[in-house]
This record gives structure tokens, sequence and C-alpha cells, in this order.
């Protein structure tokens, strides 16, 4: 197939007219006008954008339905909610809690990731158990623990192979070995929920640890010890170049202007977009479900964000990937090329799936989009073949 009159995104610009041609599921020629090639399909974009496919690596939920709830019908309809808004590929992150509803929710996983007509599902996202209490956000503190090897190789065992990045507090006792151990398996490890200083993060990054979970939420700053004062997470976050950052770019949770001071100080190509997004993402305002059904808190979606039933609080996201390239390029002002590169190759990169994906480039797998002026998904490919929206 040749995709043509298109405008082809770019990791560093945007070519205003081109085409592409997928074969056996992999872009294999791109230019620049009009195709040369004849070929039997051929496929007019009419003039919109031609859009690497989204990749979402801290997603709980979506379309009423959160990975926690543990069933297959859980993983198929939030994935494909995410999908109908431009995620081609995505990490179904879990929530603190018990064993048994952890590995419910794997297993449930395993029965469905190859499933037809769903985005790429390389694996899962632990988001806990092992946190500091004091940055425990709204992770239950019933089920917050110390990273023990016994339990948490216990819980790799039972994964059989699903577990692509686990989210720990690094100043934990415990969580240098494992950081350390997991890493060497390939497991993404990332710092989360955590309360550590300089020091803390500086022996994390010597042990595996090498991102960080949801940029300023859950998170030390700056504090005084006797008097000394020493950076947290944050700072070191900015600091740090060995350290990628994953932000909540909804509007929401971090304002327009604190993303912009983010990306004045941070290399860009190390930060990507999340959703972060429970049940309500792609639903209408009302009343949900935070966490599974089984043991979550009731919380109130309105202004586009989830609240505590008080509104004293912002209790979860409920954005989509295309809104968050809405949010960076008309509140934040960055080009569409670059909010784009931050929800398809930094996060492919993060993931260690670069080489495969994240952007449209001869060879890589051909997981794109089309979408209109507005960001209006209108089709959505994953390895070239078109899914149902």
């Amino acid at each position: 197939m040749i995709f043509y009159n298109a405008k082809l995104i770019l990791p560093d610009c945007i070519i205003p007219s081109g085409w592409v041609e997928v074969k056996g599921g992999i872009f294999t020629d791109m230019g620049e006008s009009e195709p040369f090639a004849a070929v039997d399909c051929q496929i007019d974009c009419k003039g919109g954008f031609l859009s690497p496919g989204f990749i979402d690596i801290h997603t709980h939920g979506a379309g009423g339905y959160d990975f926690m709830d543990g069933t297959e019908e859980a993983f198929v309809k939030a994935s494909q909610t995410h999908m109908r808004h431009g995620t081609t590929t995505l990490l179904p992150t879990t929530l603190t809690s018990s064993n048994e509803d952890l590995f419910d929710t794997m297993c449930a996983f395993r029965k469905i990731k190859d499933r037809d007509n769903m985005p790429n599902l390389p694996g899962l996202h632990l988001e806990g158990p092992y946190f500091n209490v004091a940055q425990k956000g709204a992770q239950n503190e019933k089920y917050i623990r110390q990273p023990e090897r016994s339990n948490y190789l216990d819980i790799i065992k039972k994964a059989e192979g699903c577990i692509l990045r686990w989210s720990v507090a690094p100043e934990l006792p415990g969580a240098l070995e494992m950081g350390k151990e997991l890493s060497k398996m390939g497991i993404v490890m990332s710092i989360g929920h955590s309360d550590c200083t300089y020091p803390d993060v500086v022996k994390a990054v010597q042990n595996g640890y090498r991102h960080i979970t949801h940029f300023y939420s859950g998170m030390s700053g700056v504090k005084r010890v006797r008097g000394k004062r020493l950076l947290g997470l944050i700072e070191c976050g900015y600091l740090m170049d060995d350290l990628t950052i994953e932000i909540i770019a909804d509007g929401m949770h971090l304002p327009p202007e604190l993303l912009s001071l983010i990306l004045k100080c941070k290399d860009n190509n190390s930060i990507s977009l999340v959703t972060d997004s429970m049940r309500g993402a792609g639903m209408p305002p009302g009343y949900y479900i935070l966490g599974s059904l089984r043991d979550g808190q009731e919380v109130i979606v309105e202004d586009g964000v989830a609240k505590l039933p008080d509104r004293s609080a912002y209790a979860g996201s409920v954005a989509t990937a295309d809104r968050l390239v809405r949010v960076m390029t008309e509140q934040v002002g960055l080009p569409l090329y670059s909010a784009v590169k931050m929800l398809s190759l930094n996060p492919a990169r993060v993931i260690g799936l670069d080489q495969k994906k994240g952007s449209i480039e001869i060879g890589k797998d051909a997981d794109f989009l089309i979408f209109d002026d507005q960001i209006n998904i209108k089709e959505v490919y994953v390895c070239g073949e078109k899914r149902c929206l």
C-alpha cells in the first residue's frame, strides 16, 4: 500500500506533502510529493497528518475499565478506547494491591495481549507495591511494602515474562539490589512515589534505575536535613542526564507554565508524555471508581480531571493521547513534530523498542495514524493493518 497526499510527521520536522509505502507490516519506502511506484492500493490521505502511532508507557485504564479489574474484558475495552485516540502501543499499568489481585491482572493480560483489533501490548508496567508511604499519593497504603527478594522474584515468576517496567522507591531497604537484578533481566526500572534525596538517586542510577515516574507527582523536592539543603527527586530529574522523565501532560496535573519550565530545563529527547489515565478516560463526566472495582475509591470526573468527592485534590487523569498532543501544542506552544516525538520515539527509547517503533522510518513497524489539524484521529494502523475504531 502507498499512503500519499499526507503531511508526514518525522522526529525533527514535518514534510508538507509526502508519501509512505507499507509492505509486510513495515515501512518500505517514503518520499516527498507524489509517489513514483505503481501499486494496486493507493490511499489518499487528503492532506491530513500521517504520524507515528502514539506510545503510552503509563496508563491504568479507560472507557470505564481499569486494568486492575483483572478481567479480559477490562483489558480489551480499555486498550481499544486508547487505540481510538491514537495509541498504537501501551503498557497496561497496575496499582499497589494484594498479590492475588496482581496475579489475576497478569493472567488476564497474558490471555489478551495478542488478540485481534488491539494496540501493541509489549508488557506490563508495575506501579508498586514498593513505595515510600510519605509519597503514596493514591496508592493504597494497606498494600505498600518493602522490596523483599523472595516477594518480587515470586511476582516475576508468576508474570511469565510479561513485566516490562517496574516503578519503585529506591531509598527503601532492598530496592538497590532489586534494581540491579531486574535491570539485568531487561525490566525498565523507574523511580516513583519516592521521598529520596540526591545521594539516594545517585545510588539508584548506579544500580539500574534510569527513568522517573510521573514527574512532580508523588516525589520529593529540596529539603533541609539539619540545616543542609538536599536535592529531592524533582531536582535530580532536572540535573541528571542519565534519567529520563515522563509528564502527565493533561494541562491539569501540571499547568502549562510548569510544562514550559520542564521543557526549558530538561533535554526534550529525555521527556515522554503519558496519560496515567484511570477508567474515566474517554468517558463523560460523572462518578467512577479509582482502581479496581473490588477495593477502589469513588471519585468524580469533571473539568477534564478526576477529583476526590470533596474536590480537595485531583484523583487521576482522564486524558487520552490525542489530548496530550493538543495541550503541548495549543497551550504550551510546542511544535507538533516535537509533541508527537514525546509520545512516540521518546517513550519507545525508554522501553527499548525504538529500533522497531516510534517513528516513520524505512524498516520500522508501520504503526501510524492519520489525523486532522485538531488532532482528531481518522485512521489507526498497527503493523500495517487498519484498526476498527
